[in-house]
């Protein structure tokens, strides 16, 4: 299979190996995860199951924004859910293998049990202590926000409160997503280190043309600084949920999904060119 033959929304792309896998929302499990396997970015394999929710698993909706990251020598499985009468959480799982399969590190997510989050992803500050990035949704509170927690090192427990990073409405380009509320979105964190040693952060939200690609930056180069975003986004195009990843050919690639309409949702792949820590897809 090639991208195009692949439905997938917030794809997310593991290099590890001499492999790629990537990971994301599709059509074919509503309730579980699969992966896609590549070794040139262009043919893929078809998808393997490297999660089922086991029978007494607290989620039945929602299984979003699967990711995949390497720490201490295990893999570990970011993704979000929802149940009725529970807010929707991040949890995380653990693997011996980039194909699972995954089991949950604890019972149910990790993020605030009282709060609406999505988007989790891994950050590892420069101590070497690993984080929770993720977004508490505008559903809840309608000026959606990005926020980060520090975890416990076997990634069970939050060490730390929610500190809050940033608000949509920071960026004065970011639109209400309903017309008749002040609604604005917060979407797919996904931290990166660029090349001058700046730490920035990628995320969506919606413009004029819909949905786009923003770019964060902390002004101390780690998760405690304080945070700006650049005025001009990375991608507005109407796609969006992005990451980034170091191919096997050295060169950096983003990720996203694109155009943001079911069922036309697919990944789409650009060379990504940084210069003096600005972002700009080739």
């Amino acid at each position: 299979m090639t991208l195009n033959d692949i439905y997938i929304r917030d794809p997310y792309i593991l290099p590890y190996n001499g492999t790629y896998y990537m990971y994301g929302k599709t059509l074919l499990q509503q309730k579980g995860f699969c992966v896609y396997q590549s070794t040139d970015l262009v043919h893929w394999s078809e998808p393997q199951t490297v999660f089922t929710p086991p029978a007494d698993f607290w989620a039945d909706r929602d299984f979003w924004a699967p990711e995949v990251h390497v720490f201490g020598g295990a893999f570990y499985l970011f993704a979000s859910f929802k149940a009725e009468g529970k807010c929707r959480a991040t949890q995380i799982f653990k693997a011996a293998s980039p194909c699972g399969p995954f089991v949950p590190l604890t019972k149910e997510g990790i993020t605030p049990k009282d709060w609406e989050c999505l988007d989790g992803t891994l950050y590892v500050d420069k101590k070497g202590k690993p984080h929770i990035v993720f977004c508490h949704e505008w559903a809840q509170i309608g000026d959606g926000t990005v926020c980060e927690m520090e975890l416990s090192d076997d990634l069970t427990t939050a060490v730390s409160e929610p500190r809050l990073l940033w608000k949509a409405s920071d960026h004065a380009a970011v639109v209400d997503l309903r017309a008749d509320s002040t609604t604005k979105v917060t979407d797919g964190p996904f931290l990166v280190r660029a090349e001058n040693g700046e730490l920035l952060c990628i995320w969506s939200s919606f413009g004029k043309n819909g949905y786009m690609e923003l770019v964060a930056r902390s002004d101390n180069g780690d998760i405690d600084g304080h945070w700006r975003i650049d005025d001009e986004p990375l991608s507005a195009q109407h796609g969006g949920h992005g990451m980034i990843f170091r191919a096997f050919d050295g060169k950096d690639r983003f990720v996203m999904h694109c155009p943001n309409d079911h069922p036309r949702e697919r990944a789409v792949l650009f060379e990504l060119v940084q210069q003096d820590g600005k972002l700009r897809l080739k």
